[in-house]
């Protein structure tokens, strides 16, 4: 039987894994290679090797609301989208509320995670670690949750460019970026239009003397504010346009979300139009990209084909003289270093990888439920499919993304969000039962149906059922709008009148929101 159980790791899905297994009546025992939790939120002056790295101006692409652990909300002053050190603060609240640092072990490093000889029987791990002194100690574990990610090994595709050897400039990963001092009166391409890419480009665009945004495919870009200026995917990102979403034609969905964005910036006279529809692959979130084209601050090139001397050439053929700098913004290796055998099928599985995957949604929701799920098939509470059912499901997916991700590896990580997310829930028996919830609570059935499918949903009912969740969703859009409570707009004295009463605009909201939703399909 499981008791002891290693957690590799201290950022977000290390901390909701060690939480979990505690819940669970488990003894977890986490292994943190540097001095403090946060893992990748952690800001760190100089890149360390093999460990995550961020830029200091970064600003989650996800609101609070919807990126929060499922039973601990984050502070209702917090903005909505957040920097990088209020993130890591809220972690260090959620690991003091619920003492979560006793159980982890600081400045240890797992050098090696392998089966014990006898593991098919006892399912057992021998774990080889070295602590900050140097010294190497072993171990025996139940378990392994493997939370270190996978922003630890940096693409730097240089070989993939005739000249680089020669080029006059620098050329780094965006894992060595921190800021844009370095950058000021300087000539620089941004190579890569992810997240990352965006916003390193707008940065450095706003001290150096031109910036050239280099991309192969383009990208679709939607900004943090909805309607009204709230939250982009508190709006988007409910069961009932998820409904819709999966109701209509693929093409018609494209075809009004597309026609949504483009009126804020035309896509192709801005030269960001991609070769795909915006549902085939996750959006580009930038509030400032189009404004910094528009002001010429940036400009937008096709893919990066070589360097010359002192200048780089694009597969268009155009040349940019006296390149100072190029970052590339080419994502990461997936690699687990340490680990010597993943085995794919265990009559009683007991290791698992957190976060290996790719959604268009929040990323924590899915880590800490699939940190649930595991920790139950772990203590046998749950039970994985057979081998052959699951690469079923993993080819499926596969050939079903290919479409849109050339990839075979990057095809088979993609998730949706809300199918995912209620496929693990139904696994660890916290699926939300709606029509019971309509009968019993039909003001709690609106909000989570039609309101965001926020994760306090997998806390309603069933094991580790939380009894704040149903307040928690009730009040959701009042910890929204707090932070902007900072200085009081007088009303204009009327006189009351039926046209205005509370149940006229309540109905009035409820139908207009229904109604923007059919049209803008997000």
């Amino acid at each position: 039987m499981v008791q002891r159980v290693a957690v590799v790791g201290a950022g977000s899905s290390g901390l909701a894994c060690i939480k979990i297994c505690v819940d669970e009546g488990l003894e977890p025992v986490c292994f943190e290679s540097s001095d403090d939790i946060g893992g990748l939120w952690k800001f760190k002056e100089s890149p360390e090797p093999e460990r995550s790295s961020i830029y200091r101006s970064l600003v989650v692409n996800t609101s609070k609301e919807m990126m929060c652990f499922s039973d601990f909300p984050m502070p209702a002053d917090y903005p909505n989208y957040m920097h990088n050190s209020l993130l890591l603060q809220y972690f260090r609240l959620y690991a003091d509320h619920f003492d979560l640092l006793r159980y982890i072990h600081f400045q240890t490093t797992v050098r090696s995670v392998a089966q014990r000889p006898d593991f098919s029987l006892s399912g057992q791990w021998d774990i080889v670690t070295i602590n900050g002194d140097g010294e190497e100690e072993r171990h025996v574990f139940d378990a392994v949750l493997v939370c270190s990610g996978h922003y630890t090994h940096p693409a730097l595709p240089l070989s993939d460019f005739p000249g680089y050897e020669t080029f006059s400039g620098r050329c780094f990963h965006s894992c060595e970026y921190k800021d844009a001092d370095a950058c000021r009166g300087k000539r620089v391409v941004v190579v890569g239009i992810g997240n990352s890419g965006g916003d390193i480009a707008v940065e450095i665009s706003r001290s150096a003397e031109m910036t050239f945004l280099s991309t192969r495919q383009g990208a679709w870009v939607m900004g943090r504010m909805a309607t009204n200026g709230l939250p982009m995917d508190m709006t988007a990102i409910t069961r009932f346009n998820n409904i819709l979403i999966r109701l209509l034609p693929n093409t018609l969905v494209n075809w009004a979300v597309e026609r949504a964005l483009n009126p804020k910036c035309d896509h192709k006279l801005y030269g960001l139009k991609p070769r795909h529809r915006l549902l085939d692959k996750k959006p580009l979130i930038n509030d400032d990209l189009p404004s910094r084209i528009l002001q010429g601050a940036l400009v937008m090139k096709p893919n990066l084909k070589g360097f010359k001397d002192s200048g780089v050439e694009f597969e268009d053929g155009t040349v940019e003289e006296n390149i100072d700098a190029v970052v590339f913004c080419t994502g990461y290796n997936g690699n687990f270093p340490f680990l010597t055998l993943f085995p794919p099928c265990l009559s009683q599985p007991t290791l698992a990888v957190m976060g290996l995957f790719q959604t268009k949604g929040p990323i924590m929701p899915i880590v800490e439920m699939q940190a649930r799920w595991a920790v139950k098939v772990f203590a046998g509470l749950s039970r994985l499919p057979c081998k052959e059912k699951m690469l079923e499901v993993i080819e499926s997916e596969r050939k079903r993304n290919m479409k849109s991700y050339n990839c075979p590896r990057k095809a088979a990580l993609q998730v949706d969000f809300i199918p995912y997310l209620d496929f693990m829930a139904e696994q660890v028996g916290v699926r939300p039962n709606f029509l019971r919830l309509l009968l019993r609570d039909p003001v709690l059935w609106v909000r989570v149906f039609f309101g965001p499918c926020t994760p306090y949903q997998y806390r309603l009912s069933g094991p580790g059922q939380w009894a704040g969740a149903r307040q928690a969703i009730l009040t959701q859009w009042e910890r929204v709008v707090q932070p902007f409570r900072t200085r009081v707009v007088p009303e204009p004295e009327s006189k009351p009148s039926v046209l205005f009463s509370p149940w006229l605009l309540t109905f009035g909201a409820a139908y207009s929101s229904v109604i923007y939703q059919i049209y803008t399909l997000i």
